[in-house]
């Protein structure tokens, strides 16, 4: 795009997004924000993009997703700090409503500043909560950002066609069942098999149901997949999307799916993440709109977290 040299890069931070991570040395801890920021400023990339703030989902902005009776646990048990949000992977603690809700607006406020063209692309570290359902948590996520801000694109925004692509190791699985038979909603996911990880789903047969059989694309590698794997699977990913030609892509780029993790047992290098965010622009500027938001999901490693996620940020700023 000509305006590639002028139109900056959002980063998305701030203390109300750091807040969502569980206590007592739970792996999604609330130090993930920090070890990121940490690796942005050695490298200097802190310097190369602007600074938004988070802020709350509205209601109506949360039901767009997610089931009132759900959203009305969710901010009950926030009060409490008592029990779980599913069905035992996801503890509550107090704040948890008001520390999700900001990670829902921040993913909100990355889109809505790319539709309005103040910037062309943007990334939220702690967001790409792709696990949470329409109607509970789960996988550690309370609210699917990602699926609100695909609701929203298409309310607010009146965009159709819109690509969630999906490099964490865990399958997108709130995501994918969220919108399995909605045609236009183009999903690409690479994970580690289900067989071996949960949420145990994303088979290669899963491409979507009813009017979207055979509109989405579920990549399952093997436990100790490395780049020569990444890049035959992101081959398919690339010619999946462009010939899908969305409005707008949506990259989930979880770290956990670099070698090294505590929690899973692919082994990419964290040059896959940048050379994922690299590609998904120049398919986006191909297409004419440049718009890519890109989230920062899982990873429990935190020197991978930090290194692949600023490759991110480097790939989306040079692109």
């Amino acid at each position: 795009m000509s305006n590639a040299a002028t139109t900056p890069v959002l980063l998305v931070i701030g203390e109300q997004i750091a807040r969502y991570g569980f206590p007592n040395g739970h792996p999604f801890g609330p130090d993930r924000h920090e070890a990121f920021l940490r690796e942005l400023q050695s490298r200097g990339l802190d310097q190369r993009v602007i600074r938004g703030a988070p802020r709350e989902a509205t209601r109506e902005e949360l039901e767009s997703f997610h089931q009132p009776e759900y959203i009305d646990l969710v901010q009950s048990r926030s009060v409490s700090g008592l029990g779980f949000l599913d069905a035992g992977d996801t503890p509550a603690w107090k704040g948890v409503f008001e520390a999700a809700s900001h990670v829902v607006g921040a993913t909100l406020n990355a889109v809505d500043a790319v539709m309005a063209g103040r910037v062309r692309r943007a990334f939220i570290p702690i967001a790409g909560l792709h696990h949470a359902s329409r109607t509970s948590a789960a996988g550690f996520c309370v609210f699917n950002d990602c699926g609100v801000a695909i609701e929203q694109l298409r309310r607010q925004h009146g965009l159709k066609r819109i690509a969630y692509v999906d490099i964490d190791a865990h399958h997108g699985d709130g995501v994918f069942y969220g919108f399995e038979s909605d045609p236009d909603l183009l999903f690409a996911d690479l994970h580690e098999d289900g067989r071996h990880l949960y949420p145990g789903t994303g088979n290669s047969e899963e491409t979507g149901s009813g009017p979207a059989r055979g509109t989405k694309l579920n990549i399952p590698l093997p436990p100790g997949a490395g780049d020569a794997e990444f890049h035959a699977a992101w081959s398919r990913v690339e010619e999946y999307v462009e010939a899908g030609r969305p409005e707008f892509i949506l990259l989930q780029c979880g770290a956990d799916s670099v070698e090294g993790d505590p929690l899973t047992h692919l082994a990419f290098s964290e040059a896959a993440h940048a050379h994922a965010a690299a590609r998904l622009c120049a398919i986006a500027d191909r297409l004419g709109h440049g718009r890519v938001v890109a989230m920062g999901g899982g990873g429990y490693n935190r020197r991978n977290l930090a290194r692949a996620w600023s490759g991110v940020v480097q790939s989306l700023v040079d692109s």
